[in-house]
């Protein structure tokens, strides 16, 4: 690393830690002392640079180089309401708002919450002391390796606890909601936590949305960590629609014990730089994991997906489905990891990534790989990059179809494979009608589906 590409790192780090210095709100002390820590690792770490291999194609320099301030208040009072009138918001059960880091109650619903869920924010759950936090916060997306992690957990006081008892079944979908505005007082950073805990035999669906103002030049670093007990269910989706300058890390951490079923799926609309990681352990025998992505990325935006699968018990399987779209000068990264134990004998594994060019300035760089080290197992991994299929494209045409409305059915049917695995049915219509808008022949599409 040069000595200016050092002196810009150190700079950044000792600008984020003077901004954890002037936030030390009224907080449990194990907590603290959590913090504390995560600032030695922050320091210690530094942000990585594109010498560090799980970051060697994305360049974080907008992150490095812009002051960043702690979010206020929104101030532009058009533009959240404009976002909180959104097709992914209100889903139709109980859900927590944050605005530039901090609750809105009047945009929030918790009256809706079923029997068996404790749902509420981090700063209630850290004041009244709910055990569940102390016993899971932090344990999973370790922050001693992981710098947006620590940085994360350094500057955290905010975000959402959703804990589900055991044998409790919540019927409608639980919603945290991150709306990101201008306050009017330059670029702003939030740093959400969310913490999700599903005891044994439990079942539920969670949406978290991330949403930005067009316009508004913010960072977002958000982690979230998932605890599925013995035999729980849980279906988890990230939708992330950022605006066309807000900077989004984020980190899901998923945790799976014996039997449980964890489906993960990351959807990522807009943002102008954005890192997602997603790590789950199979840490019990007969675990079940899924994880999905969606992502479009156009004009000059860059999006990169970094996922983990760690296989530690035998008898788990795991499936991946991971596909990019993208236009103009995007670029896309796709890195899949999978982890087989030496003591994980029988464990079947899949991962598929494939990826559409719509234009000759796309590119997308894809790497999946495995690393086994049992000798009873079932693995396969694959990736694909291409473009429209010429002869679909020809055939839908000798249809009496146009080359436009073709092209938008191919493009639609492409996407929609992700798209129609979301078990929350207005999240995935809301995702049908967003397509049906984002494709130049929507109407043709709408129809022809």
């Amino acid at each position: 690393m040069t000595q200016a590409v050092m002196d810009k790192n150190e700079a950044a780090v000792a600008r984020f830690l003077d901004l954890a210095a002037s936030s030390r709100p009224d907080l449990p002390s194990w907590f603290l002392e959590l913090r504390q820590e995560s600032a030695k690792s922050f320091g210690r770490l530094g942000f990585p640079s594109r010498k560090d291999e799980a970051w060697r194609q994305t360049k974080i320099d907008p992150i490095l180089t812009t002051e960043f301030s702690l979010a206020p208040a929104a101030t532009d009072k058009a533009a959240l309401e404009a976002l909180s009138e959104s097709m992914f918001v209100k889903l139709g059960g109980p859900r927590l708002v944050f605005v530039n880091g901090h609750l809105d109650e009047e945009l929030s619903d918790v009256e809706r919450c079923p029997e068996g869920v404790r749902f509420g924010t981090l700063s209630r759950a850290l004041r009244e002391g709910w055990p569940v936090v102390q016993e899971h916060l932090g344990r999973y997306a370790s922050f001693r390796e992981e710098p947006f992690t620590a940085l994360n957990l350094t500057l955290a006081d905010e975000g959402a606890v959703v804990h589900i008892s055991a044998g409790t079944v919540a019927e409608e979908p639980i919603e945290i909601v991150f709306l990101n505005v201008s306050a009017g007082d330059g670029p702003a950073t939030v740093h959400p936590r969310v913490l999700v805990v599903a005891e044994a035999n439990s079942q539920a669906r969670i949406v978290e949305s991330h949403l930005g103002s067009d316009g508004c030049t913010y960072f977002s670093n958000p982690v979230t960590e998932i605890v599925g007990r013995d035999s729980a269910v849980v279906s988890y989706y990230k939708l992330e629609q950022e605006s066309g300058e807000g900077l989004h890390t984020g980190r899901i951490e998923v945790n799976q014990e014996r039997n449980s079923n964890i489906r993960t799926s990351v959807i990522t609309l807009g943002g102008g730089l954005v890192r997602n990681d997603t790590g789950t352990t199979l840490a019990g025998e007969g675990g079940h994991a899924e994880l999905e992505g969606l992502f479009l990325v156009g004009e000059k935006h860059h999006v990169d997906n970094f996922t983990r699968i760690e296989h530690t018990r035998p008898l788990c399987d795991s499936r991946e489905l991971y596909k990019g779209i993208l236009m103009d000068h995007g670029r896309g990264v796709f890195r899949g990891r999978i982890v087989v134990a030496k003591g994980a004998q029988k464990t079947d594994s899949k991962q598929t990534n494939n990826n559409l060019l719509l234009s000759d300035n796309a590119l997308i760089n894809t790497k999946p790989q495995l690393e086994i080290y049992a000798d009873d197992v079932k693995c396969t991994h694959g990736a694909t990059i291409g473009q429209l299929n010429a002869d679909s494209v020809f055939y839908l045409r000798s249809r009496g179809i146009s080359r436009d409305a073709a092209r938008s059915i191919l493009i639609y049917a492409f996407a929609s494979e992700v798209v129609n695995r979301i078990k929350v049915d207005a999240l995935r219509e809301a995702l049908d009608r967003y397509l049906f808008e984002w494709l130049p022949m929507g109407k043709a599409v709408k129809e022809a589906f």
